[in-house]
């Protein structure tokens, strides 16, 4: 028993774990619409679309946080943008905005001194280095994620399952559409000085996608998202420890690894394969209902 707790005794470690956990909170509410969307490709590009701001926040000496946000919010809008073009497809447009962001942000990064250690910080994180004004800022990226996920709960799953039926029910899906990707965009940034872009898809997609299998509901999914993602923050940092691997990159491939025994455990029970989430769909909204939704 002492070789399981004996490192979170360590103080850093202490404030790496609730870092992991506020980070498998946040991914979970976010990633669980990532999976069920088929919208990883967009998180992919959303995470390297920081590059810019974070490399520029970083040569000007300003908060590195901030420049992640903006530079996000940046790439969230060009995607928004695109999408209205009738001639372009959603992932065409995501790829010539991940290639262009990506591309302007390595050109900036080369023009500082500290080219490698700026981009090795920025791909791979650093969860042993979490600060408490980090825990501080994501407890209330948490506190932010939640109600979004609440509040936009009914349209987020119209917009799930039948993008025309959110329509008919006047459930406003490019607004929600808009609402969605900005909490990706948050649970990016909030997650990125964690376990790094390059991490991050480690808590954002394979614990929703290991709960997703068994779950029969769309907040089942999440509650099993954030406590897989919980657990592989532990178990990741144990192995980092006595290990001496790399902290980010062992929560992430621990968080991995659950979802393939997951996808195993799921072809030994009667029927084989994932289970549909069951979640009734949103009902018709009365006159006035659908002009307040609007």
């Amino acid at each position: 028993m002492e070789a399981l707790f004996a490192p979170f005794e360590v103080v850093f470690v202490q404030r790496a774990l609730w870092g992991g956990v506020l980070v498998s909170l946040i991914c979970a509410l976010a990633g669980t619409w990532v999976v069920l969307r088929g919208m990883a490709f967009l998180g992919d590009a959303m995470s390297h679309g920081m590059l810019p701001g974070v490399a520029l926040a970083s040569l000007l000496g300003g908060n590195l946080f901030v420049g992640a946000a903006a530079a996000a919010a940046g790439m969230a809008l060009g995607v928004t943008a695109l999408n209205r073009s009738p001639r372009l497809s959603q992932d065409t447009s995501i790829g010539l905005l991940f290639v262009g962001m990506l591309s302007a942000g390595v050109i900036i990064v080369s023009h500082s001194g500290s080219f490698a250690v700026d981009l090795t910080g920025f791909l791979f994180g650093d969860v042993l280095a979490v600060r408490e004004q980090d825990l501080v800022l994501l407890a209330l990226a948490l506190l932010v994620a939640l109600p979004v996920a609440v509040l936009g709960h009914r349209s987020f799953t119209a917009l799930a399952f039948d993008p025309r039926k959110a329509t008919t029910l006047g459930l406003a899906p490019r607004a929600a559409h808009a609402a969605m990707l900005g909490l990706i965009t948050l649970a990016v940034v909030a997650s990125f000085h964690v376990v790094g872009t390059l991490l991050v898809f480690g808590l954002l997609i394979a614990p929703p996608a290991a709960a997703a299998l068994w779950a029969r509901s769309i907040p089942a999914i999440m509650a099993g998202a954030a406590v897989l993602g919980c657990t592989a923050t532990f178990v990741g940092l144990l192995v980092s420890w006595h290990w001496g691997t790399a902290a980010g990159a062992s929560i992430s491939a621990t968080a991995v690894a659950l979802f393939f025994c997951s996808a195993a455990l799921s072809r030994l029970r009667p029927g084989g394969g994932p289970t549909p989430p069951d979640d009734d769909p949103p009902a018709p909204l009365h006159t006035d209902e659908r002009s307040n939704a609007s």
